[in-house]
């Protein structure tokens, strides 16, 4: 899919001459169309004008991003004839959260809002997550346009319609699936993220060759460096490639009652050391991620499902690249292997009482199970604990 126009709104030639890639997310009456190029951000309006219902925008982001890229979009809009508010919010994890929601909801009814707005979320995973929850209750529901800023947006929380707060039992609990019309990744944009996001969301990209395509990882563990250090072209394989995957799973199975649960490798561990952890700068999403990949790999081998030298070369490659694989690399930590385990018991994906864990025969082949022995887990995490 990716390169190709597909059958959406926006046209093949709005895109200009970088010849960016495109991946169609195939959801019938509710499909759209990922965009990965340069400099996209200043073709923002341009490009969203054929698919809004209403000339009549807000956007949603926090206050880091404003001072780096609001003033672009808005100039981009306003030269495309499409009206605009702004509603700014703190950076940070802490701001999914009621408070916070509560606030950008009184304040899109002080606009107003009409049926006919969209909202448009300009920043990370957290801008978007909150954005597009917030698009999902107003009105009971209203379009919106995802601009992910960092790496990991680009290539997984803007994709796919997941919408999601969190709350004090655990992360992204409180939610919806609801759809995005259209998603804007500004490749240009990277060149601004602080290094340690940067490398957090390549996780993310990293994962998508471990669930399915051994080719993908292949090639990171040849280009995965260039990316991180700017180049452009392996910048947009990989954004489109990754998105590809995605669109692909999410378009079988939209709210994740079977294969979409893939994407989760990593995460049922994740999420637990991000809880554990207070969802604060010790520890970022893609790190947590990182960890816990390597993790289900290590347990994976424990099982005898997956052989031991593909849970060593996919440590390698993530260490390679500066992401911590285990709990010790995680400074002024003190982990408890029960206090995850109960962390685990919490994440939406448990299902008739038991936790649902993504693992590997091998690079590119993952499964989901739920077969997990209480007694190996837990044997598990004690050793994870002391590696």
């Amino acid at each position: 899919m990716a390169g190709d126009a597909g059958s959406g709104d926006v046209g093949a030639d709005d895109t200009g001459s970088d010849n960016p890639g495109r991946v169609r997310v195939a959801l019938d009456a509710r499909a759209y169309d990922i965009l990965a190029a340069p400099d996209l951000l200043d073709r923002a309006g341009a490009l969203m004008a054929p698919i809004l219902r209403r000339p009549q925008t807000v956007i949603v982001t926090d206050q880091t991003v404003a001072d780096l890229y609001l003033s672009r979009l808005e100039a981009s809009l306003d030269q495309a004839g499409i009206a605009h508010s702004a509603i700014i919010l703190p950076p940070g994890e802490s701001t999914k959260s009621f408070g916070h929601l509560n606030d950008v909801m009184d304040r899109l009814f002080d606009i107003p809002i009409e049926r006919a707005t969209s909202l448009i979320a300009l920043g990370g995973g957290v801008i978007g997550d909150l954005t597009g929850f917030a698009a999902a209750v107003a009105l009971r529901g209203i379009d919106f346009v995802q601009i992910p800023t960092t790496l990991l947006a680009q290539v997984d929380s803007s994709v796919g319609g997941k919408t999601a707060i969190n709350v004090a039992a655990g992360k992204n609990l409180v939610g919806a699936f609801h759809q995005p019309r259209l998603v804007l990744a500004d490749l240009s944009v990277l060149d601004t993220l602080p290094e340690r996001e940067l490398k957090s969301g390549y996780a993310e990209v990293v994962k998508y060759g471990l669930i399915g395509d051994r080719d993908f990882f292949e090639w990171l563990e040849g280009k995965g460096g260039s990316l991180l250090a700017g180049d452009m072209s392996a910048r947009r394989h990989a954004v489109t490639e990754s998105c590809e995957a995605k669109a692909r799973i999410v378009a079988e199975d939209e709210r994740e009652g079977g294969r979409r649960a893939l994407l989760n490798l990593g995460h049922t561990f994740g999420h637990a050391l991000e809880s554990a952890t207070g969802y604060g700068a010790t520890l970022l999403h893609g790190e947590a991620v990182a960890i816990g990949m390597a993790m289900a790999f290590r347990l994976s081998t424990r099982m005898g499902l997956c052989p031991g030298q593909d849970t060593e070369r996919t440590e390698a490659h993530l260490r390679s690249l500066g992401l911590a694989t285990r709990l010790s690399d995680v400074p002024d930590v003190n982990w408890d292997a029960e206090d995850l385990i109960a962390r685990m018991a919490t994440d939406k994906k448990v299902a008739d009482g038991k936790l649902t864990f993504i693992l590997t025969r091998s690079i590119g082949d993952a499964f989901i199970t739920r077969d997990v022995p209480r007694e190996t887990l837990a044997a598990a995490m004690a050793e994870e604990i002391t590696r």
